[in-house]
């Protein structure tokens, strides 16, 4: 095999070691048989050097524990996918009938699992995910393919848009940055077929972060100033204010110090008051003033702003203790925070929570993160 193992398992900072121990861990959790610690030492040695194959009783231990697809697992270059395939009329016309039958209630359901998903993934992180996760998208997509009117598509589009925008994130978590950018590409193409403009301004706003940590963030700024237009006057008011807030932190990092700023103030003033965080409309959207204290914190951090720590420290109080991977950025906001005004060792225990947490969920992200800030110090 390629060296896709090997970077998934560097991603993580997981030395050969530590997967196996990983490994034989989740083989004790789901009663799974696996070969003795020697033989795995040389199982990996030989994956990662390409001399010996990776077996499909092994990648599906290895997929959930590293966030990674098969492809990207097994080093296999992404290619876009092809419509599934289809023999004949019969078994065409058998396909269309069975997306016809895909009512109200299934769509529900369908609906339903990403909530599910979408919890799990707050709390424990993305990379236990990513096989249901494909999944969910295949039977969705596929629903879709097959549907032929539209009081049929849109629905389905609706619900694959979700559920797309979703695993995007998801992946860019797990530091799967391409197969990020195709997720966001196919939730805004779905988003477009179900006429929700508001899931694809948030969409296009999520999209913009793939790029501000491709080290583009002039081209970030420009996209989520896009996803605003694109929403017109059909966002919410919630939506509003969290694209204004993705619209600060990205400035922020592009140096732009008066339009974070100004973005920070319109987002305040868009925001509905009271205590709740979920947009009715937009299920994916969670902000309150609560969030938005850590936002701009967050931003201001980025800036080396001193009114960064109050904030941080007020968003911290407030902080939903599910939101686990929410509270590892946080923690590094208040490490960046702290290390500019000379605070090490605030930072360093700043840090040292953001790690444990970072590990607990298989965030990438924020791992990667948290060795930048911890190389500046």
């Amino acid at each position: 095999m390629s060296d896709g193992l090997k970077k998934a398992r560097a991603a993580r900072g997981w030395s050969q070691e530590r997967l196996i121990r990983e490994v034989e861990r989740y083989a004790r959790q789901h009663l799974i048989d696996v070969a003795s610690t020697a033989s795995l030492r040389v199982y990996v040695s030989e994956w990662e050097n390409g001399r010996r194959p990776l077996s499909d009783r092994y990648a599906a231990i290895l997929r959930p524990l590293l966030g990674v697809t098969d492809d990207e697992l097994r080093g296999v270059p992404a290619t876009i996918a092809a419509p599934p395939a289809v023999g004949g009329y019969d078994e065409l016309i058998e396909r269309v009938d069975s997306a016809r039958s895909v009512s109200k209630s299934m769509v529900s359901t369908f609906m339903d699992q990403t909530e599910l998903f979408r919890t799990m993934d707050r709390q424990m992180g993305a990379a236990s995910l990513v096989d249901q996760m494909n999944g969910h998208l295949s039977a969705l997509e596929d629903a879709l393919t097959f549907a032929v009117l539209p009081d049929a598509r849109k629905p389905i589009a609706l619900a694959l848009t979700g559920a797309a925008t979703l695993a995007a994130w998801q992946a860019l978590d797990a530091g799967a940055v391409e197969r990020a950018w195709r997720h966001y590409e196919l939730g805004k193409r779905a988003a477009q077929e179900a006429d929700a403009p508001m899931y694809a301004a948030h969409a296009m706003g999520e999209q913009a972060y793939v790029l501000c940590d491709a080290g583009r963030p002039e081209l970030a700024v420009e996209l989520v100033r896009n996803a605003r237009s694109t929403g017109g006057d059909r966002l919410s008011p919630r939506l509003q204010a969290w694209l204004h807030a993705a619209e600060a932190e990205i400035c922020a990092k592009a140096g732009k110090d008066d339009d974070c700023r100004e973005a920070l103030e319109r987002a305040v003033t868009c925001l509905p008051d009271g205590e709740e965080a979920r947009d009715p409309d937009m299920l994916s959207v969670f902000l309150n003033h609560g969030h938005l204290s850590r936002w701009r914190g967050n931003a201001l951090a980025l800036l080396g702003d001193d009114d960064a720590v109050g904030s941080l420290y007020e968003a911290l109080d407030a902080m939903d203790p599910t939101f686990v991977r929410a509270q590892a950025g946080l923690r590094c906001d208040l490490a960046q925070a702290h290390q500019a005004r000379g605070e090490v060792d605030q930072a360093r225990e700043h840090l040292r929570h953001a790690r444990l947490l970072a590990n607990r969920t298989g965030s990438v992200r924020h791992r990667r993160r948290i060795d930048l800030l911890t190389g500046q110090m």
